[in-house]
């Protein structure tokens, strides 16, 4: 999928708003993963704070190389690897995606409209299915 510039510059100008606001509140992304799917807890360290750093970052450099896929290929990898190795399977990746969607609606508020639902929807879609493909995540 590719995304114009003004829907990379959406995207970007939300993700700052997100980690901004992830800053004051570093376990609202995975408080929101495990209402979603508690079943997930035990796939993740104590440390959800920590996690929470890491998965912001992340996500962070995957959305600035987004439109050039080789940039970022064996970032796809090393994430597909990694997660396939803790027992993620494709049908993780959907709460994932909600609570990912949750978190941006409450942390921007009004600011976060319609179209950025869909535009980070998109874009969740497109890493995750990067790092399936490449990093082999099973179906079940």
């Amino acid at each position: 999928m590719s995304f114009t510039k003004e829907e990379l510059e959406l995207l970007h100008n939300s993700y700052e708003e997100l980690r901004k606001g992830v800053a004051l509140h570093p376990r609202a992304f995975y408080d929101a993963l495990f209402e979603h799917a508690p079943q997930m807890r035990s796939m993740f360290r104590e440390d959800i704070e920590g996690q929470n750093m890491k998965f912001m970052t992340t996500l962070g450099v995957i959305l600035t190389k987004l439109q050039d896929e080789d940039a970022v290929d064996e970032r796809f990898q090393e994430l597909g690897t990694k997660h396939a190795e803790l027992g993620v399977q494709v049908g993780h990746f959907q709460p994932m995606e909600d609570a990912l969607i949750d978190t941006l609606k409450n942390e921007l508020g009004a600011g976060f409209t319609a179209e950025h639902d869909a535009l980070w929807r998109r874009a969740f879609l497109t890493i995750s299915e990067r790092m399936i493909r490449r990093g082999n995540i099973p179906e079940q």
